[in-house]
């Protein structure tokens, strides 16, 4: 399980109302510390977003690693200036540096400079090796963010330099460029590890429904990507995902209701 940070930064895909909703609940890293030492204290130790651009996860994460005394593992998604000039290589050089700087680990290339890089006709992610190679010069690990489930194909097909990919992928097919069989093919296909992302669809489907989908429907090397806003739903979603592994059902109250004497919500406690 990989921490996301999208119910931290303020990207709901939902509204301006409910990104507004996310900014006012994390105005700093020492709002989120809650949230991010629930996870650690169940052992979920990676976090993955645009590090360095945000203040809010970078002072997360300080906090965190700093009250804890653990070291997180950090994913950074930079966007990178990939225009062919020499002013735009050196950007792009400053960019990859302050992940370094910023102590990630992996630094995976943002999938909107990605896929300005993509010919289809060819089947090439064009100059993809330019930036891996500036990614391994500053000691971090390459990786790509494939919202274009065709990164993944071409990678591969081509054997660039990278360790592992982003993918979006969730049982409704939420901003899936195509239908869910053919990624969930792709990722199982895949010849490194996939980080899959929006396995709850931003909010559109359950915990439950989503992370039992995303578990049980990929390798035991890929991972899932799972974002919330407090520490119990933190939990919920470790108790859910540890259950669907273990194949029982998770140990999570009945939903809320005015009424709670009611037979259909069965007689469990």
């Amino acid at each position: 399980m990989i921490i996301g940070t999208n119910w931290i930064l303020g990207w709901s895909h939902r509204s301006p109302a409910a990104d507004l909703q996310i900014k006012n609940r994390f105005p700093d890293g020492k709002a989120v510390f809650p949230l991010l030492n629930t996870f650690l204290a169940e052992g979920v130790d990676t976090i993955m977003g645009p590090l360095q651009q945000e203040r809010v996860m970078q002072e997360a994460v300080k906090e965190a690693q700093n009250r804890t005394g653990r070291t997180m593992i950090l994913i950074d998604t930079p966007i990178i200036n990939v225009d062919d000039n020499e002013k735009s290589r050196r950007e792009a050089r400053e960019t990859i540096h302050r992940s370094r700087v910023c102590g990630a680990t992996f630094c995976l290339v943002h999938h909107s400079s990605a896929e300005q890089l993509v010919n289809k006709n060819q089947h090439q992610i064009v100059r993809l090796g330019d930036y891996t190679d500036m990614i391994r010069q500053e000691g971090m690990i390459p990786g790509l963010s494939a919202h274009m489930p065709e990164l993944i194909t071409y990678s591969d097909e081509n054997g660039y330099d990278v360790e592992t990919y982003i993918q979006i992928y969730n049982c409704m097919g939420f901003m899936m460029q195509v239908e869910i069989e053919t990624v969930a093919s792709i990722i199982h296909h895949a010849k490194k590890p996939v980080m899959t992302i929006k396995p709850m669809a931003a909010g559109r489907t359950t915990p439950y429904v989503g992370l039992n989908f995303s578990w049980n429907t990929i390798r035991p090397c890929d991972m899932v990507t799972v974002g919330c806003m407090t520490p119990e739903e933190a939990g919920e979603d470790i108790e859910i995902s540890r259950a669907a592994l273990e194949h029982r059902f998770p140990k999570i109250g009945k939903r809320g209701s005015p009424n709670q004497k009611q037979d259909a919500f069965g007689s469990h406690s």
